[in-house]
């Protein structure tokens, strides 16, 4: 915070510049440009992992016509992802815990406090809180969402979130269960699907080009999840931090009132009340932002709540005649087929048949968990079929719970997809109304292989 006054040597050394004040204004700026930073290398990831797998879909569907885009997606499934490690140390740390003889302290779901009191007591539980401690950073950086917001709790700030995946952990160990991923068995068929491919093609320049896009895709491709670990989990845990610090410092001049106050104010609009800020300190008045934000702020907010009450269709208007920007189409699966297919949204919710992209093969039935909000994601029930408008990559801890996953938003390369075919869960992504349309408990059957929702309730 600025101190009451500065530091004497700033005049009797003949600094120049204000230790207090020049530095909080040009600290600010420095977390922007940090943030613009952050984006630039989260899109230099992404753009390159999606870049290698377009040339490779590319070229299958000039060479294979008719080729489903899942059996394309199959053929780069079995990645190794860094945005797979937290979950991954979730279970190594359930496994220590069982051979440490420590699963009676874990079943109990204590919570993180009172787990460590007890793992205290012993010299393995002590062993086990020196391996927790060793991950923590940076791997328990990540948001229990999609990682973009600051509404959002972090594992890091919140350690109960990741003990209660680890207890989960436990609990299946010792009812004798599997919490290793598939990934040996998804490299297997991935390469049985891409050498019945390559043996169609019968000229030796075109199987030397599919083996190197392939093999491209395969290395590149990682990067389209690595990127979120990076940027909005670690990154942001961080940067959110030092926003915060500055909110400190504007609640303690009364600027506003609450630390989040400060996440209704863009950052041109907090350039110039710092700027004020450090100039008012400087001559030992009062700065006048805390004579009109606190308000402003409290409108932001009231218009904030009555926006949330609403949540938009998937569509509205006129589709466009062709959709082609590839990103769009991968990523979001927004293609004009499926913009009209949401826009007639109410005729499939009424036939109790959703239909949407299928994005990991598989056919399940089971009762419905519908997931709104982060928050939520705890309600989830083993054995259970996940309904959200998206999934997170901090979620990953429940697909081992759950039998499939359906979204209302997503084409073959968002998260769900991508995730779902890692875990070996049936998936169908982009169908515009399931969460308005499945209700909690019923029983509804996936197929990712056809990407069809039925409501068997």
């Amino acid at each position: 915070d600025l101190p009451e006054f500065e530091d004497e040597e700033i005049v009797f050394k003949h600094l120049g510049l204000s230790k207090s004040s020049f530095t909080l204004y040009d600290n600010f700026h420095k977390l922007v440009m940090l943030h613009f930073r952050l984006w630039q290398k989260h899109f230099e990831m992404l753009n390159l992992g999606y870049a290698a797998y377009l040339t490779f879909y590319m070229f299958c569907k000039e060479k294979f016509p008719g080729i489903p885009d899942q059996h394309i997606a199959r053929m780069v499934a079995g990645i190794e992802s860094i945005l797979f490690r937290p979950d991954q140390e979730c279970r190594r740390l359930a496994r220590l815990a069982v051979d440490l003889g420590l699963k009676d302290v874990f079943l109990k779901k204590l919570g993180y406090e009172k787990t460590i009191q007890e793992l205290e007591k012993s010299s393995n539980g002590k062993k086990w809180i020196e391996e927790l401690e060793k991950i923590k950073y940076p791997w328990f950086y990540y948001a229990t969402g999609a990682g973009f917001f600051h509404t959002e709790p972090r594992w890091i700030d919140n350690m109960d979130i990741p003990f209660s995946f680890i207890s989960d952990y436990v609990e299946k160990i010792t009812r004798g269960e599997e919490i290793e991923l598939p990934t040996e068995k998804l490299r297997k068929e991935r390469e049985e699907l891409a050498n019945q491919y390559k043996s169609l093609l019968k000229d030796p320049a075109d199987v030397k080009t599919f083996e190197e896009n392939l093999q491209l895709a395969r290395t590149v491709f990682p990067y389209v999840e690595d990127h979120n670990f990076y940027i909005e989990h670690w990154g942001h845990t961080i940067w959110y931090k030092k926003v915060r610090n500055i909110a400190e410092i504007l609640v303690n001049h009364g600027i506003i009132k609450e630390i989040n106050d400060i996440f209704y104010i863009n950052w041109h609009e907090l350039s110039q009340i710092l700027y004020d800020l450090c100039a008012n300190w400087a001559v030992g008045v009062d700065t006048v932002a805390q004579y009109n934000w606190p308000e402003e702020v409290r409108r932001r907010k009231e218009i904030i709540e009555v926006v949330k009450q609403n949540r938009p269709p998937p569509a509205l208007g006129k589709p466009p005649e062709v959709i082609t920007e590839p990103f769009t189409i991968m990523l979001w699966g927004v293609t004009k087929d499926r913009i009209q297919q949401w826009l007639s949204g109410a005729t499939a919710a009424a036939e109790k048949k959703l239909v949407g992209l299928p994005a990991s093969p598989g056919i399940v039935e089971g009762p419905a968990r519908v997931v709104l909000t982060a928050e939520e994601i705890v309600k989830v029930k083993e054995g259970e079929i996940l309904v959200a408008p998206i999934t997170a990559p901090s979620w990953n801890p429940v697909f081992l719970k759950i039998k499939a996953t359906v979204t209302d938003i997503g084409g073959i390369m968002s998260h769900t997809a991508i995730v779902c075919r890692e875990y070996g869960l049936p998936a169908v992504v982009g169908t515009g109304f399931a969460t308005k349309t499945i209700k909690d408990g019923q029983r509804i059957r996936v197929d990712g292989t056809e990407g069809v929702v039925e409501i068997l309730d």
